[in-house]
Protein backbone atom coordinates (compact mmCIF):
# COMPACT_ATOMS: atom_id res chain seq x y z
CA UNK A 1 0.00 0.00 0.00
CA UNK A 2 1.58 3.35 -1.48
CA UNK A 3 2.03 5.51 2.35
CA UNK A 4 1.82 9.59 2.21
CA UNK A 5 3.02 12.44 4.81
CA UNK A 6 -0.50 12.18 6.75
CA UNK A 7 -1.74 15.84 8.17
CA UNK A 8 -4.45 16.98 10.28
CA UNK A 9 -5.09 19.77 8.11
CA UNK A 10 -4.39 21.00 4.48
CA UNK A 11 -4.37 24.88 4.26
CA UNK A 12 -4.42 25.70 0.39
CA UNK A 13 -3.37 29.32 0.24
CA UNK A 14 -1.34 31.18 2.20
CA UNK A 15 -2.82 34.89 1.52
CA UNK A 16 -3.91 36.53 5.45
CA UNK A 17 -6.98 33.86 5.06
CA UNK A 18 -4.32 30.83 4.78
CA UNK A 19 -2.14 32.68 7.34
CA UNK A 20 -4.63 33.07 10.02
CA UNK A 21 -5.82 29.68 9.43
CA UNK A 22 -2.36 28.17 9.64
CA UNK A 23 -1.54 30.21 12.63
CA UNK A 24 -4.93 29.41 14.50
CA UNK A 25 -4.13 25.66 14.10
CA UNK A 26 -0.47 25.84 14.72
CA UNK A 27 -1.75 27.53 18.06
CA UNK A 28 -4.15 24.56 18.93
CA UNK A 29 -1.13 21.60 18.28
CA UNK A 30 -2.66 20.80 14.84
CA UNK A 31 -0.10 18.82 12.19
CA UNK A 32 -0.70 21.37 9.58
CA UNK A 33 0.75 22.07 5.77
CA UNK A 34 0.11 24.97 4.02
CA UNK A 35 0.67 25.32 0.22
CA UNK A 36 0.90 28.19 -2.02
CA UNK A 37 1.78 28.66 -5.75
CA UNK A 38 3.44 31.95 -5.78
CA UNK A 39 6.83 32.14 -4.54
CA UNK A 40 6.39 34.87 -2.14
CA UNK A 41 3.88 37.92 -0.63
CA UNK A 42 2.28 39.81 -3.25
CA UNK A 43 4.88 42.84 -2.72
CA UNK A 44 1.93 45.64 -3.63
CA UNK A 45 -1.33 46.56 -1.14
CA UNK A 46 -4.64 44.82 -1.71
CA UNK A 47 -6.59 44.69 1.17
CA UNK A 48 -6.69 48.37 2.82
CA UNK A 49 -8.83 48.02 5.45
CA UNK A 50 -9.66 45.79 9.03
CA UNK A 51 -11.83 46.27 11.98
CA UNK A 52 -11.75 45.99 15.32
CA UNK A 53 -13.27 42.32 15.38
CA UNK A 54 -9.83 41.27 13.29
CA UNK A 55 -7.51 43.32 15.54
CA UNK A 56 -9.53 41.52 18.37
CA UNK A 57 -8.19 38.26 16.40
CA UNK A 58 -4.92 39.46 16.09
CA UNK A 59 -4.35 40.40 19.36
CA UNK A 60 -5.58 36.70 20.50
CA UNK A 61 -3.35 35.06 18.28
CA UNK A 62 -0.77 37.10 20.18
CA UNK A 63 0.26 39.19 17.07
CA UNK A 64 -1.56 42.92 17.56
CA UNK A 65 1.68 44.65 18.38
CA UNK A 66 3.52 43.02 15.26
CA UNK A 67 0.83 44.26 13.04
CA UNK A 68 0.00 47.64 14.96
CA UNK A 69 3.00 49.86 13.55
CA UNK A 70 1.58 49.18 9.89
CA UNK A 71 -2.19 50.17 11.05
CA UNK A 72 -4.08 53.53 11.55
CA UNK A 73 -7.60 54.77 12.22
CA UNK A 74 -9.72 55.21 9.39
CA UNK A 75 -10.50 58.59 8.48
CA UNK A 76 -14.59 59.27 8.04
CA UNK A 77 -15.73 58.77 4.91
CA UNK A 78 -17.25 61.91 3.31
CA UNK A 79 -19.80 61.48 0.47
CA UNK A 80 -20.05 64.55 -2.09
CA UNK A 81 -22.94 63.98 -4.45
CA UNK A 82 -23.56 65.04 -8.33
CA UNK A 83 -22.85 68.94 -7.37
CA UNK A 84 -20.09 68.40 -5.18
CA UNK A 85 -22.00 68.95 -1.84
CA UNK A 86 -21.86 66.85 1.10
CA UNK A 87 -24.37 64.46 1.38
CA UNK A 88 -23.33 61.18 3.91
CA UNK A 89 -20.72 60.42 6.55
CA UNK A 90 -19.53 57.39 7.51
CA UNK A 91 -17.80 57.63 10.93
CA UNK A 92 -16.96 54.98 13.53
CA UNK A 93 -18.59 55.07 17.00
CA UNK A 94 -17.27 56.99 19.62
CA UNK A 95 -14.72 55.78 22.24
CA UNK A 96 -14.77 53.91 24.99
CA UNK A 97 -14.60 51.17 21.67
CA UNK A 98 -16.44 48.04 22.16
CA UNK A 99 -14.11 45.92 20.98
CA UNK A 100 -11.25 47.52 22.84
CA UNK A 101 -9.28 48.53 19.48
CA UNK A 102 -10.18 51.11 17.08
CA UNK A 103 -13.72 50.43 15.14
CA UNK A 104 -12.29 50.70 11.84
CA UNK A 105 -8.66 51.03 10.43
CA UNK A 106 -6.29 50.97 7.24
CA UNK A 107 -3.45 48.74 7.04
CA UNK A 108 -0.54 48.49 4.41
CA UNK A 109 -0.96 44.62 3.16
CA UNK A 110 2.21 43.41 2.41
CA UNK A 111 3.71 44.12 5.94
CA UNK A 112 0.87 42.90 7.88
CA UNK A 113 0.95 39.41 5.63
CA UNK A 114 4.56 39.37 6.71
CA UNK A 115 3.52 39.01 10.27
CA UNK A 116 1.17 37.08 9.57
CA UNK A 117 2.79 34.10 8.12
CA UNK A 118 5.86 34.68 10.77
CA UNK A 119 3.21 33.75 13.13
CA UNK A 120 2.34 30.42 11.32
CA UNK A 121 5.55 29.35 10.69
CA UNK A 122 6.86 29.98 14.09
CA UNK A 123 4.65 26.73 15.51
CA UNK A 124 6.89 23.60 14.81
CA UNK A 125 3.87 21.58 13.67
CA UNK A 126 3.00 23.97 10.77
CA UNK A 127 4.77 23.09 7.97
CA UNK A 128 4.98 25.80 4.45
CA UNK A 129 5.65 24.19 0.64
CA UNK A 130 5.45 27.89 -1.67
CA UNK A 131 5.71 27.46 -5.05
CA UNK A 132 3.20 24.60 -5.21
CA UNK A 133 0.10 24.17 -6.40
CA UNK A 134 -2.77 21.73 -5.82
CA UNK A 135 -3.90 19.40 -8.71
CA UNK A 136 -6.19 16.97 -7.60
CA UNK A 137 -8.33 16.25 -4.12
CA UNK A 138 -10.03 12.73 -3.46
CA UNK A 139 -12.36 12.87 -0.34
CA UNK A 140 -12.77 9.29 0.85
CA UNK A 141 -15.19 9.64 3.92
CA UNK A 142 -12.03 9.44 6.35
CA UNK A 143 -9.64 11.59 4.66
CA UNK A 144 -8.60 13.77 1.91
CA UNK A 145 -6.08 12.52 -0.21
CA UNK A 146 -4.33 15.70 -2.09
CA UNK A 147 -1.90 15.62 -5.42
CA UNK A 148 0.47 18.64 -5.26
CA UNK A 149 3.00 20.07 -7.93
CA UNK A 150 6.26 21.74 -7.39
CA UNK A 151 7.52 24.44 -9.46
CA UNK A 152 10.02 21.51 -10.99
CA UNK A 153 7.08 19.84 -12.53
CA UNK A 154 7.42 17.05 -9.30
CA UNK A 155 4.49 15.92 -7.83
CA UNK A 156 3.91 14.47 -4.46
CA UNK A 157 0.90 13.41 -2.39
CA UNK A 158 -0.22 14.17 0.93
CA UNK A 159 -3.32 12.80 3.30
CA UNK A 160 -5.20 15.41 5.58
CA UNK A 161 -8.39 14.77 8.11
CA UNK A 162 -9.53 17.94 6.43
CA UNK A 163 -8.50 20.50 3.50
CA UNK A 164 -9.44 24.10 4.03
CA UNK A 165 -9.25 26.40 0.72
CA UNK A 166 -8.60 29.82 0.99
CA UNK A 167 -6.89 30.14 -2.74
CA UNK A 168 -8.71 33.24 -3.75
CA UNK A 169 -11.45 34.30 -6.33
CA UNK A 170 -10.29 31.72 -8.93
CA UNK A 171 -10.10 28.61 -6.34
CA UNK A 172 -8.77 25.28 -7.31
CA UNK A 173 -9.96 23.76 -4.04
CA UNK A 174 -13.80 25.16 -5.06
CA UNK A 175 -13.46 24.10 -8.16
CA UNK A 176 -12.21 20.45 -7.31
CA UNK A 177 -15.48 20.47 -4.94
CA UNK A 178 -17.80 21.12 -7.15
CA UNK A 179 -18.76 24.30 -5.43
CA UNK A 180 -20.92 26.07 -7.54
CA UNK A 181 -20.99 30.47 -7.42
CA UNK A 182 -24.07 32.33 -7.01
CA UNK A 183 -24.01 35.65 -8.80
CA UNK A 184 -25.44 38.70 -7.09
CA UNK A 185 -25.83 40.66 -9.31
CA UNK A 186 -23.24 43.33 -9.20
CA UNK A 187 -20.93 43.76 -12.12
CA UNK A 188 -18.61 47.23 -12.62
CA UNK A 189 -15.17 48.52 -14.10
CA UNK A 190 -12.82 49.94 -11.58
CA UNK A 191 -9.61 51.19 -11.67
CA UNK A 192 -7.24 51.23 -8.58
CA UNK A 193 -4.78 53.31 -7.82
CA UNK A 194 -2.15 52.83 -5.03
CA UNK A 195 0.14 56.31 -4.87
CA UNK A 196 3.43 57.11 -2.23
CA UNK A 197 2.15 60.75 -1.63
CA UNK A 198 5.40 62.99 -1.39
CA UNK A 199 5.53 65.10 1.63
CA UNK A 200 4.92 68.50 -0.20
CA UNK A 201 2.21 66.89 -1.98
CA UNK A 202 -0.14 65.67 1.14
CA UNK A 203 -1.26 68.58 2.87
CA UNK A 204 -3.47 69.65 -0.99
CA UNK A 205 -5.16 66.49 -0.63
CA UNK A 206 -8.02 65.65 1.15
CA UNK A 207 -8.01 64.94 4.66
CA UNK A 208 -10.26 62.49 5.16
CA UNK A 209 -11.23 59.58 2.76
CA UNK A 210 -14.08 60.18 0.12
CA UNK A 211 -16.51 59.04 -2.52
CA UNK A 212 -17.18 61.17 -5.06
CA UNK A 213 -20.54 60.25 -6.21
CA UNK A 214 -20.09 62.44 -9.34
CA UNK A 215 -22.18 60.68 -12.69
CA UNK A 216 -19.70 62.02 -15.10
CA UNK A 217 -17.34 59.66 -13.43
CA UNK A 218 -17.81 58.00 -10.45
CA UNK A 219 -14.71 57.64 -7.28
CA UNK A 220 -13.56 56.67 -4.58
CA UNK A 221 -10.47 58.21 -2.22
CA UNK A 222 -9.10 56.51 0.76
CA UNK A 223 -6.04 57.79 3.61
CA UNK A 224 -4.11 54.60 4.31
CA UNK A 225 -1.42 54.58 6.70
CA UNK A 226 1.55 57.52 5.91
CA UNK A 227 1.95 58.69 2.38
CA UNK A 228 0.04 55.72 1.28
CA UNK A 229 -3.30 57.28 -0.94
CA UNK A 230 -5.61 55.20 -3.12
CA UNK A 231 -7.67 55.72 -5.32
CA UNK A 232 -10.80 53.48 -6.83
CA UNK A 233 -11.95 55.38 -10.08
CA UNK A 234 -14.56 53.60 -12.22
CA UNK A 235 -14.10 53.10 -15.75
CA UNK A 236 -16.65 53.99 -18.26
CA UNK A 237 -18.08 52.26 -21.60
CA UNK A 238 -15.81 51.68 -24.25
CA UNK A 239 -12.40 52.15 -22.28
CA UNK A 240 -10.14 49.35 -22.54
CA UNK A 241 -9.04 48.02 -18.66
CA UNK A 242 -5.44 47.27 -19.85
CA UNK A 243 -4.86 50.37 -21.42
CA UNK A 244 -6.55 53.10 -18.14
CA UNK A 245 -3.71 50.63 -15.41
CA UNK A 246 -1.16 52.44 -17.70
CA UNK A 247 0.50 55.44 -16.31
CA UNK A 248 -0.33 57.96 -18.90
CA UNK A 249 -3.35 57.08 -18.64
CA UNK A 250 -3.46 56.94 -14.65
CA UNK A 251 -2.22 60.24 -13.95
CA UNK A 252 -4.40 62.43 -16.21
CA UNK A 253 -7.06 60.66 -14.11
CA UNK A 254 -5.53 62.05 -11.15
CA UNK A 255 -4.92 65.48 -12.09
CA UNK A 256 -7.39 67.18 -10.35
CA UNK A 257 -5.70 65.55 -7.14
CA UNK A 258 -1.94 65.20 -8.35
CA UNK A 259 0.82 65.39 -10.89
CA UNK A 260 3.18 62.93 -11.29
CA UNK A 261 5.67 64.63 -9.39
CA UNK A 262 3.66 64.11 -6.22
CA UNK A 263 3.95 60.74 -5.61
CA UNK A 264 5.15 57.55 -6.92
CA UNK A 265 2.82 55.24 -9.03
CA UNK A 266 2.63 52.32 -6.44
CA UNK A 267 0.12 50.24 -8.21
CA UNK A 268 -2.55 50.25 -10.71
CA UNK A 269 -5.07 47.54 -11.71
CA UNK A 270 -7.87 47.19 -13.37
CA UNK A 271 -10.86 45.08 -11.89
CA UNK A 272 -14.49 44.69 -12.17
CA UNK A 273 -16.16 44.34 -8.79
CA UNK A 274 -18.32 41.17 -7.92
CA UNK A 275 -20.55 40.28 -5.64
CA UNK A 276 -20.31 36.59 -5.84
CA UNK A 277 -21.40 34.06 -2.75
CA UNK A 278 -20.63 30.73 -2.63
CA UNK A 279 -23.88 27.94 -2.68
CA UNK A 280 -21.91 25.84 0.12
CA UNK A 281 -18.52 26.21 1.76
CA UNK A 282 -18.48 22.56 2.66
CA UNK A 283 -18.23 19.38 0.61
CA UNK A 284 -17.41 16.83 3.12
CA UNK A 285 -13.76 16.93 4.27
CA UNK A 286 -13.33 20.13 2.31
CA UNK A 287 -14.24 24.22 3.11
CA UNK A 288 -13.69 27.01 1.61
CA UNK A 289 -13.21 30.25 2.60
CA UNK A 290 -12.00 34.23 2.00
CA UNK A 291 -12.35 34.68 -1.81
CA UNK A 292 -12.69 31.33 -2.66
CA UNK A 293 -16.24 31.30 -0.79
CA UNK A 294 -17.27 35.29 -1.81
CA UNK A 295 -16.53 38.47 -3.37
CA UNK A 296 -17.50 41.57 -2.53
CA UNK A 297 -17.69 45.57 -3.97
CA UNK A 298 -15.05 47.30 -1.75
CA UNK A 299 -16.78 50.05 -1.00
CA UNK A 300 -16.69 49.78 2.87
CA UNK A 301 -13.53 47.49 2.82
CA UNK A 302 -14.68 44.42 4.35
CA UNK A 303 -13.23 42.11 1.99
CA UNK A 304 -10.63 40.66 3.99
CA UNK A 305 -12.22 40.83 6.99
CA UNK A 306 -14.69 38.49 5.64
CA UNK A 307 -12.00 36.07 4.92
CA UNK A 308 -10.37 36.14 8.42
CA UNK A 309 -14.07 35.57 10.23
CA UNK A 310 -14.49 32.85 7.96
CA UNK A 311 -11.47 30.82 9.10
CA UNK A 312 -12.18 32.25 13.01
CA UNK A 313 -15.62 30.93 12.41
CA UNK A 314 -14.57 27.37 11.25
CA UNK A 315 -11.39 27.15 13.59
CA UNK A 316 -12.99 26.49 16.40
CA UNK A 317 -15.62 24.19 15.39
CA UNK A 318 -13.24 22.23 13.46
CA UNK A 319 -10.99 21.80 17.09
CA UNK A 320 -13.75 20.48 18.70
CA UNK A 321 -14.62 18.07 16.30
CA UNK A 322 -11.30 16.84 15.89
CA UNK A 323 -10.96 16.62 19.41
CA UNK A 324 -14.52 14.87 19.75
CA UNK A 325 -16.30 17.18 21.80
CA UNK A 326 -18.68 17.37 19.46
CA UNK A 327 -20.01 15.33 16.25
CA UNK A 328 -18.79 17.13 12.70
CA UNK A 329 -22.78 18.02 12.07
CA UNK A 330 -21.05 21.19 14.26
CA UNK A 331 -19.55 22.03 10.60
CA UNK A 332 -22.25 22.27 9.23
CA UNK A 333 -23.20 25.51 10.64
CA UNK A 334 -20.04 26.82 9.19
CA UNK A 335 -21.62 27.47 5.96
CA UNK A 336 -24.99 28.44 7.36
CA UNK A 337 -23.78 31.14 9.49
CA UNK A 338 -20.82 32.59 7.00
CA UNK A 339 -22.99 32.08 4.32
CA UNK A 340 -26.00 34.49 5.64
CA UNK A 341 -23.76 36.75 6.95
CA UNK A 342 -21.69 37.42 4.25
CA UNK A 343 -25.03 37.60 1.74
CA UNK A 344 -26.50 40.58 4.09
CA UNK A 345 -23.67 42.39 4.55
CA UNK A 346 -22.85 42.19 0.47
CA UNK A 347 -26.23 43.04 0.31
CA UNK A 348 -25.64 46.28 2.21
CA UNK A 349 -22.57 47.27 0.16
CA UNK A 350 -24.38 46.36 -2.89
CA UNK A 351 -27.00 49.09 -1.98
CA UNK A 352 -24.17 51.19 -0.97
CA UNK A 353 -22.22 50.72 -4.71
CA UNK A 354 -25.06 51.41 -6.43
CA UNK A 355 -25.20 54.62 -4.54
CA UNK A 356 -21.40 55.74 -5.48
CA UNK A 357 -21.89 54.11 -8.83
CA UNK A 358 -25.62 55.86 -10.24
CA UNK A 359 -24.12 57.31 -14.14
CA UNK A 360 -27.80 58.87 -15.01
CA UNK A 361 -27.28 62.81 -13.90
CA UNK A 362 -31.09 63.08 -13.37
CA UNK A 363 -31.65 60.06 -11.17
CA UNK A 364 -28.24 60.95 -9.05
CA UNK A 365 -29.61 64.43 -8.25
CA UNK A 366 -32.49 62.59 -7.31
CA UNK A 367 -30.04 59.92 -5.06
CA UNK A 368 -28.89 63.30 -3.71
CA UNK A 369 -32.10 64.95 -2.13
CA UNK A 370 -33.28 61.30 -1.00
CA UNK A 371 -30.08 60.53 1.59
CA UNK A 372 -30.23 64.28 2.25
CA UNK A 373 -33.66 64.19 3.04
CA UNK A 374 -33.26 61.14 5.06
CA UNK A 375 -30.75 63.56 7.58
CA UNK A 376 -33.79 66.29 7.28
CA UNK A 377 -32.04 68.20 5.25
CA UNK A 378 -28.41 67.72 6.88
CA UNK A 379 -25.41 65.11 5.78
CA UNK A 380 -26.48 62.10 7.22
CA UNK A 381 -23.98 60.14 9.69
CA UNK A 382 -23.45 56.08 9.87
CA UNK A 383 -21.11 54.17 11.27
CA UNK A 384 -19.40 51.46 9.87
CA UNK A 385 -20.52 49.19 12.69
CA UNK A 386 -23.88 49.45 11.93
CA UNK A 387 -23.21 48.79 8.47
CA UNK A 388 -21.71 45.42 9.46
CA UNK A 389 -24.88 42.40 10.41
CA UNK A 390 -24.43 40.15 12.97
CA UNK A 391 -25.17 36.47 12.71
CA UNK A 392 -28.30 35.58 11.73
CA UNK A 393 -28.86 32.00 11.70
CA UNK A 394 -26.52 28.80 12.86
CA UNK A 395 -25.36 27.92 16.74
CA UNK A 396 -27.75 30.71 18.23
CA UNK A 397 -30.27 30.44 21.18
CA UNK A 398 -33.91 30.39 19.97
CA UNK A 399 -35.77 33.36 21.06
CA UNK A 400 -33.26 35.17 22.41
CA UNK A 401 -31.90 38.89 22.43
CA UNK A 402 -28.40 40.31 21.50
CA UNK A 403 -27.91 36.60 19.77
CA UNK A 404 -25.46 36.46 17.16
CA UNK A 405 -23.88 40.27 18.34
CA UNK A 406 -20.15 40.21 19.30
CA UNK A 407 -19.81 40.90 22.65
CA UNK A 408 -17.74 43.22 24.09
CA UNK A 409 -14.37 43.65 24.95
CA UNK A 410 -13.98 46.23 28.14
CA UNK A 411 -10.89 47.65 29.46
CA UNK A 412 -9.89 46.41 33.06
CA UNK A 413 -7.64 47.08 35.78
CA UNK A 414 -5.86 44.70 37.17
CA UNK A 415 -2.27 44.00 39.07
CA UNK A 416 -0.65 44.76 35.86
CA UNK A 417 -2.74 48.31 35.08
CA UNK A 418 -4.83 48.69 31.97
CA UNK A 419 -5.08 45.64 29.92
CA UNK A 420 -8.11 44.35 27.94
CA UNK A 421 -10.44 41.59 29.30
CA UNK A 422 -9.19 38.92 26.76
CA UNK A 423 -5.75 38.94 27.67
CA UNK A 424 -6.66 38.43 31.18
CA UNK A 425 -9.94 35.97 30.77
CA UNK A 426 -8.43 34.13 27.07
CA UNK A 427 -10.82 33.11 24.63
CA UNK A 428 -12.76 29.69 24.21
CA UNK A 429 -16.21 29.28 25.90
CA UNK A 430 -16.95 32.37 28.39
CA UNK A 431 -20.06 32.50 30.59
CA UNK A 432 -20.16 36.25 31.17
CA UNK A 433 -22.15 37.58 33.60
CA UNK A 434 -22.95 40.85 35.39
CA UNK A 435 -21.83 41.09 38.61
CA UNK A 436 -24.04 43.82 40.07
CA UNK A 437 -27.14 40.94 39.49
CA UNK A 438 -25.58 37.88 39.73
CA UNK A 439 -23.63 36.76 42.64
CA UNK A 440 -20.55 34.03 42.00
CA UNK A 441 -22.40 31.53 43.78
CA UNK A 442 -24.91 31.11 41.35
CA UNK A 443 -23.28 30.48 38.16
CA UNK A 444 -20.81 28.23 39.84
CA UNK A 445 -22.77 24.76 39.53
CA UNK A 446 -22.84 25.76 35.06
CA UNK A 447 -19.08 25.02 34.36
CA UNK A 448 -20.04 22.16 33.00
CA UNK A 449 -21.80 22.89 30.67
CA UNK A 450 -19.10 23.15 28.31
CA UNK A 451 -15.80 21.43 28.77
CA UNK A 452 -13.15 24.36 29.27
CA UNK A 453 -16.23 26.88 30.02
CA UNK A 454 -14.41 30.04 31.59
CA UNK A 455 -16.88 31.68 34.07
CA UNK A 456 -16.81 35.61 34.36
CA UNK A 457 -18.20 38.35 36.62
CA UNK A 458 -17.24 41.71 35.38
CA UNK A 459 -17.77 44.10 38.00
CA UNK A 460 -16.77 48.30 38.06
CA UNK A 461 -13.07 48.66 39.09
CA UNK A 462 -13.73 50.53 42.06
CA UNK A 463 -13.60 54.36 41.14
CA UNK A 464 -14.25 53.78 37.81
CA UNK A 465 -18.10 53.33 37.25
CA UNK A 466 -19.38 52.69 40.71
CA UNK A 467 -20.05 56.54 41.93
CA UNK A 468 -17.62 56.20 44.53
CA UNK A 469 -14.96 58.62 42.92
CA UNK A 470 -11.94 57.31 44.85
CA UNK A 471 -9.77 55.12 42.04
CA UNK A 472 -7.45 52.97 43.70
CA UNK A 473 -4.68 52.46 42.30
CA UNK A 474 -3.84 49.57 39.70
CA UNK A 475 -2.10 47.84 41.78
CA UNK A 476 -5.04 47.30 44.37
CA UNK A 477 -7.62 46.57 41.62
CA UNK A 478 -7.32 42.92 40.65
CA UNK A 479 -8.69 40.37 38.29
CA UNK A 480 -9.26 37.61 40.98
CA UNK A 481 -10.93 34.07 40.92
CA UNK A 482 -13.17 33.02 44.00
CA UNK A 483 -11.66 29.49 45.26
CA UNK A 484 -15.33 28.48 45.93
CA UNK A 485 -16.71 29.33 42.48
CA UNK A 486 -13.77 29.32 39.99
CA UNK A 487 -15.57 32.45 38.90
CA UNK A 488 -12.94 35.04 37.30
CA UNK A 489 -14.04 38.45 38.47
CA UNK A 490 -12.44 40.90 35.89
CA UNK A 491 -13.26 44.87 36.95
CA UNK A 492 -14.06 47.35 34.07
CA UNK A 493 -13.04 50.83 33.89
CA UNK A 494 -15.41 52.35 31.32
CA UNK A 495 -18.76 50.47 31.73
CA UNK A 496 -18.59 49.03 28.31
CA UNK A 497 -20.20 45.40 29.42
CA UNK A 498 -22.61 47.13 32.13
CA UNK A 499 -24.28 49.39 29.34
CA UNK A 500 -24.32 45.87 27.32
CA UNK A 501 -26.87 44.04 29.68
CA UNK A 502 -28.52 47.23 30.51
CA UNK A 503 -29.10 47.76 26.82
CA UNK A 504 -30.17 44.14 26.17
CA UNK A 505 -32.02 43.60 29.65
CA UNK A 506 -29.87 40.95 30.19
CA UNK A 507 -27.89 39.41 33.11
CA UNK A 508 -25.45 37.37 31.46
CA UNK A 509 -24.24 36.19 27.81
CA UNK A 510 -22.85 32.97 26.21
CA UNK A 511 -20.09 33.85 24.21
CA UNK A 512 -18.49 31.98 21.84
CA UNK A 513 -15.11 31.34 20.91
CA UNK A 514 -15.12 33.73 18.01
CA UNK A 515 -16.70 36.16 20.38
CA UNK A 516 -20.18 35.95 19.29
CA UNK A 517 -22.92 35.33 21.74
CA UNK A 518 -24.77 32.24 21.38
CA UNK A 519 -27.72 33.83 23.81
CA UNK A 520 -28.46 35.90 26.70
CA UNK A 521 -30.07 35.37 29.82
CA UNK A 522 -32.84 37.54 32.25
CA UNK A 523 -32.40 35.29 35.25
CA UNK A 524 -31.06 31.77 36.46
CA UNK A 525 -33.92 30.07 34.92
CA UNK A 526 -32.80 31.31 31.48
CA UNK A 527 -29.59 30.69 32.29
CA UNK A 528 -30.04 26.92 33.40
CA UNK A 529 -32.60 26.41 29.95
CA UNK A 530 -29.76 27.14 27.90
CA UNK A 531 -26.87 25.57 29.13
CA UNK A 532 -29.34 22.48 28.80
CA UNK A 533 -30.05 23.57 24.61
CA UNK A 534 -26.36 24.69 24.60
CA UNK A 535 -25.18 20.96 25.73
CA UNK A 536 -27.75 19.55 23.29
CA UNK A 537 -26.48 21.43 20.44
CA UNK A 538 -22.88 20.97 20.53
CA UNK A 539 -23.10 17.30 21.67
Amino acid sequence: MEQHTRYDVLVVGFGPSGAVAAGLLGQLGYRTRVIDRLADIYDRPRAIALDHEIMRLFDNMGIAADVQPYVTPFTVSEHFGARGQLIRRIDMVQPPYPMGYTPSMVFTQPPVEAALRRHAQSFDSVSVALSTELIDLVDNGEDVLATLRDSQGQTSNVRARYVIGCDGASSTVRRLAGIALEDLVFDEPWLVVDVKVEPHALAGLPQNSAQFCDPARPASYIVGPGNHRRWEIMLLPGEDPLQMAQPDAVWPLLSKWLTPEDGELWRAAAYRFHALVADDWRRGRVFIAGDAAHQQPPFIGQGMCQGLRDVANLLWKLDRVMRGQSSPRLLDSYTVERKRHVRTLTGKIKAIGQTICERDPQAAHERDASILAAGNGQPLTVTRQDIVPPLEAGLLAADSPAKGMLFPQPAVRDGHGRRLMDQIAGTGWRLVVDGRRIPHAEVAGLAAAVPGLRLISVVAAHGFGDGSGDARAASDVNADTDADSDVLTVHETDGVVAAWFDRHSACAAWVRPDHYVYGVAVDMADLYRQSIALQTELA
